[in-house]
């Protein structure tokens, strides 16, 4: 900012004014002396949900551990925005942390290896793909895109919930109006099946469900319980047609945390891993239990029908994205 001799002394003290305003909101990434940095941390999930428990114990750990040098907060329900608009944040420096899921894979074309249906087996077949797989491959794709993956955690299992009927084949879905997220493999595995899928934010899922805009979603039990879909949903088809990581992101403001910082705030999303698969695993169990006590109609799926029509998926994936086959062949020799 310059000030130039013309400048009349009420405009100049304007002009200081408003530059001490913007460095004490922070506009110039200054944080005032004295006062203790916030790193905030977003996503998407509704209190009771995996990704809340999961961010909370990391803001909990890291805290333990950065006493007065800063201080981890979560913001959850889509406080900060949608996972694309959180992942653009990231990328500016206006959002320290965010946990997406899905979408990675429409900014970083080589995430759409966890869009294959059935690919990952289990945890302990994703502890395998994430050693041989992610972080040699996936890690340095999205850092040329201006998001480093410090951890992985997980969004779950997730499985077909619809208002019209059971689904037991793909043909089932033929008509369904499905809510999706905002990836376009995602789209395309549900078109390969026969359904009529649309992205949408998951915020904006409830009231679509409710009003008939849409009358299906997928998703994991700890999303489907948390956001209540369960009263406006009658039929759980147990699909588990694919197995959804989270990544624990950062982007601009990284390289501005003193080191110490980022070694502590690395090291704990790393090991809040362990946490959040036990708490998964558990909450798996309990919540499908919830479930159908509340009412929900459930039933099992043909997987062999599902996987069948899924080849057209793997095909397109390999062909039109870089590295992808040789990503999908080694995660599935690590499955054997």
């Amino acid at each position: 900012m310059t000030f130039t001799k013309t400048a009349t002394a009420p405009r100049r003290a304007l002009l200081r004014t408003a530059l001490a305003v913007a460095v004490s909101a922070g506009l110039f990434g200054v944080t005032p002396a004295g006062a203790q940095q916030e790193i905030k941390i977003g996503h998407v999930g509704e209190p009771g949900s995996i990704f809340q428990k999961s961010a909370d114990e990391f803001a909990r750990r890291a805290n333990a551990k950065l006493g007065g040098k800063a201080k981890v907060v979560a913001y959850g329900s889509s406080q900060l925005g949608g996972d694309k608009e959180m992942i653009q944040k990231v990328k500016l420096g206006t959002l320290d942390m965010a946990v997406p899921s899905t979408v990675m894979s429409s900014e970083v074309d080589l995430f759409g290896i966890f869009e294959m249906p059935y690919i990952v087996k289990d945890r302990k077949h994703m502890a395998k793909i994430e050693k041989d797989v992610f972080w040699p491959m996936l890690a340095p794709a999205a850092e040329k895109k201006g998001l480093k993956v410090i951890a992985v955690w997980e969004n779950g299992t997730r499985h077909i919930t619809n208002s019209k009927r059971p689904i037991k084949v793909p043909a089932d879905l033929q008509g369904i109006k499905l809510r999706v997220p905002e990836g376009k493999w995602r789209v395309k595995m549900f078109q390969a099946y026969g359904a009529n899928p649309s992205p949408m934010k998951f915020s904006e899922l409830f009231t679509a469900l409710q009003t008939g805009v849409m009358d299906g979603q997928e998703n994991p039990f700890t999303q489907i319980y948390s956001a209540k879909l369960q009263e406006v949903q009658k039929f759980l088809s147990l699909s588990g047609h694919v197995y959804t990581p989270a990544y624990v992101i950062t982007g601009r403001t990284w390289g501005n945390l003193p080191a110490d910082v980022r070694k502590i705030l690395e090291d704990t999303a790393k090991e809040t891993q362990a946490f959040v698969y036990e708490t998964a695993a558990k909450d798996e169990e309990e919540l499908l239990a919830k479930l159908k006590a509340a009412g929900m109609q459930v039933n099992e799926v043909d997987k062999d029908a599902f996987i069948k029509a899924s080849g057209s998926i793997y095909e397109e994936f390999g062909k039109e994205v870089q590295g992808a086959k040789e990503a999908i062949d080694k995660a599935v020799a690590l499955g054997k």
